[in-house]
């Protein structure tokens, strides 16, 4: 590549960056850290879920150096997406959604610091099917990215080489940088606009791993007195160890099946009772608000 094309690319990565820059917005977390956000659409911004704490004031610096405050409208800890209301920014920028992509294909990361534009750019590294989160949400793709973005990225756009959205950036184990795609931000949008909440499955049981010779499963530790599980006949000293046919593993493999598409369903559970095994039918309740 000449020297020319390659400052040509170089200054086309920057054009992207600084078109996208007036929908971006940042926010210092109750972790005394700066994070990100981006503006949805009708005057709502989104961000990382992990990164804002219920009941807390925040205030949203825009990409103007304007400082106001956004109303945490609500959370959805199974996708990672925050919904917050700033006030007077109707206005902003939004961002087109990008086509699907692939892996090799230009990624930017596009975030804010105080006003600040950020952007870093790489590439997308993997692209699979969809995936459930460790919190039972289901991830409409999987899409992680080969890009050095820093702690300041977090909740920010994710922008493929026409300048659109293909999602928001978020870190997941050992801070590998990965996407969480317009499809699901759109779908955790709409869930909190109008309920301010999206459900999760509820079982009413504490529970703890067993792994020996005889069973490989989830024992009930203790019952909450209302929760679905007592209600369907759960003991304490049970072991879990199907859900509706498929085995468990485990408490974090029952909480991962326990997402949003769960509450309400009713289960039939493989459970472990003094050495023998029953089926016991369980309807999934929905996870109080804390």
């Amino acid at each position: 590549m000449s020297d020319f094309n390659l400052s040509a690319f170089s200054e086309a990565i920057a054009d992207l960056a600084a078109e996208a820059a007036p929908a971006t917005a940042s926010f210092v977390t109750h972790h005394h850290r700066t994070a990100s956000a981006f503006h949805w659409r009708d005057g709502y911004f989104v961000t990382a879920e992990e990164a804002v704490e219920t009941g807390e004031e925040i205030e949203l610096t825009l990409a103007s150096g304007e400082t106001v405050k956004a109303e945490l409208i609500g959370r959805d800890p199974s996708t990672g997406v925050a919904l917050l209301k700033p006030a007077g920014a109707a206005n902003a920028v939004s961002l087109a959604k990008a086509d699907a992509v692939r892996p090799g294909n230009v990624a930017i990361a596009i975030g804010n610091s105080a006003g600040s534009a950020l952007a870093v750019s790489g590439s997308v590294g993997e692209v699979g099917p969809a995936w459930r989160s460790m919190r039972g949400g289901t991830i409409d793709r999987r899409i992680n990215l080969a890009v050095g973005a820093g702690g300041r990225f977090e909740g920010g756009p994710v922008l493929d080489a026409k300048g659109a959205l293909i999602g928001m950036l978020l870190f997941g184990p050992r801070r590998r940088a990965l996407v969480m795609p317009y499809e699901t931000i759109e779908r955790a949008v709409a869930t909190l606009r109008e309920k301010g909440h999206v459900a999760r499955g509820y079982l009413g049981a504490g529970l703890h791993p067993v792994r020996d010779r005889d069973a490989h499963g989830a024992m009930v530790m203790s019952l909450d007195d209302n929760g679905p599980a007592k209600a369907a006949g759960l003991h304490l000293g049970d072991i879990i160890v199907s859900w509706n046919g498929e085995a468990v593993h485990g408490p974090r493999d029952l909480i991962r099946r326990l997402g949003p598409d769960s509450a309400g369903a009713t289960v039939t559970f493989g459970v472990l009772r003094q050495g023998e095994q029953r089926d016991v039918a369980l309807a999934i309740g929905e996870k109080p608000l804390s």
